[in-house]
């Protein structure tokens, strides 16, 4: 198939850009011709980056811009160029729009309250977001690609929406580069590079201080015996989690990582993931530490925790800082924790990079029936 990807960064890495980047060398991989339709790209081998003239500056008009040079760079239809146009940015035209950040006005809603978000509707950036969601939610001829459940039900609340648009398809994750590691004695020098404690670790990867609740980790990490465990945060904005930790007495238990490290390398020296996320349409990082053998705990407003289901634990209120620690102390158990990492590691081989191009090409062959 000729499949044109629109995202405006394309690089590897986290978030949408590092989906995007891995989706395009897989659909490359297995022998699609695949068009990067972006106005940043660093080098790749397979895709082919087109490289639009969008302005960098103030985000909304930026957002706009780049929705109206893409819909030309990439027209959509069965007289275009391309058998896919499947859109990772927020972009009015395309035949697949792929809701990776989830559905903004329900994470506004999550993030501010009912009152914030109203208020913020009216700010430019927020229009522009809810302004592109409304306009592709209400266009009938455009399929929808949600990464959970919790992101297709959100949707469906808010938006009259025939279901059978949304498909659910999770990402995909690098099952080699994540993955148990089997020597002790490797998993033992990771954990020397990083720390020379021998308690249990508790590791946290995202940037956020406050939408990754890295807060309710520390608060529950308070909450528990003072030689249990550590807990290791990976990620921007770590001011802040060192000054609530000094404020809770401590500040010897918490390790700023801070975000220059492998994060194969994190799992694979950890014992258990923990992520309190206020919201997150499905949390990558779960997928990746579920990969590495490792116990995921998270939060109900996670949409990658019903996909975990029982292979995982979820809090579902991500400020039940009494719930979280309880869940912690639940994984001091060695037999607990490696019940659940080897059910993480089940659950994540049925989401290889070939899978989830399996499932993309079946979602691309109901554009031309």
């Amino acid at each position: 198939m000729r499949i044109a990807l629109v995202i405006e960064r394309f690089e590897p890495g986290g978030g949408v850009e590092g989906a995007a980047w891995a989706t395009a060398h897989a659909l490359h991989a297995a022998g699609d011709e695949v068009h990067v339709i972006c106005r940043h790209a660093a080098p790749a081998s397979g895709p082919i980056a087109r490289l639009l003239r969008v302005s960098a500056g103030w985000q909304p008009w930026r957002v706009l811009a780049f929705s109206r040079a893409a819909a030309q760079a990439a027209p959509r239809g069965r007289s275009g160029p391309f058998d896919a146009v499947h859109a990772f940015s927020r972009t009015r035209h395309q035949d697949v729009y792929r809701t990776g950040g989830g559905c903004h006005a329900a994470y506004m809603e999550r993030a501010y309250g009912a009152a914030g978000a109203s208020w913020r509707r009216l700010t430019p950036r927020h229009a522009a977001i809810l302004g592109i969601e409304g306009s592709v939610f209400r266009d009938p001829s455009q399929w929808l690609q949600c990464n959970s459940e919790m992101v297709r039900s959100e949707i469906l609340d808010r938006y009259p929406i025939a279901s059978e648009r949304i498909v659910v398809i999770p990402n995909g994750v690098d099952l080699d580069r994540f993955r148990p590691r089997a020597d002790p004695t490797d998993r033992d020098a990771l954990r020397l590079q990083f720390d020379s404690d021998d308690r249990l670790v508790w590791l946290l990867v995202g940037h956020g201080y406050r939408r990754k609740g890295i807060d309710t980790a520390i608060r529950a990490l308070a909450g528990l015996p003072e030689r249990t465990s550590l807990l290791w945060i990976a990620g921007r904005e770590q001011a802040p989690a060192r000054a609530l930790a000094a404020q809770l007495g401590v500040a010897d238990r918490v390790r700023l990582l801070g975000r220059d490290h492998d994060p194969a390398d994190l799992y694979a020296a950890a014992d258990a993931f923990i992520l309190p996320t206020r919201y997150d349409a499905f949390a990558n990082v779960c997928l990746e530490a579920a990969a590495s053998g490792l116990p995921v705990l998270t939060s109900g407003a996670n949409g990658a925790a019903a996909w975990l289901g029982d292979a995982g634990l979820v809090v579902d209120d991500p400020e039940d800082v009494e719930g979280f620690s309880e869940a912690l102390a639940s994984l001091t158990d060695t037999e607990q924790r490696a019940a659940l990492g080897r059910a993480a590691r089940a659950r994540a081989e049925t989401r290889s990079w070939a899978d989830h191009v399996r499932d993309l090409h079946a979602l691309y062959a109901k554009l031309n029936p």
